[in-house]
């Protein structure tokens, strides 16, 4: 089993936190977009990886983690 840890950060730090974490699901949603439409996102440069469905693995394991954040969050305000 994988071990669990607390960290302690500020709301501003936190905030920083989540942006980046939403940033890097976002970049792997438009790399999963480019490898089933072919369309080349302006905004973000493209992953690496096998495929789209690679790429969406990726970010949705990045908004898990952003909605466990969220939620611990949510339960200490």
């Amino acid at each position: 089993m994988d071990k669990t840890y607390t960290i302690k950060l500020d709301s501003a730090d936190l905030g920083q936190l989540l942006d980046g974490l939403i940033a890097r699901a976002e970049a792997w949603e438009k790399t999963a977009h480019y490898h089933r439409t072919g369309e080349d996102p302006k905004d973000i440069l493209v992953e690496e990886c096998v495929d789209a469905e690679e790429a969406e693995t990726i970010a949705d394991h990045y908004r898990s983690i952003i909605a466990k954040i969220q939620q611990q969050r949510k339960e200490q305000s």
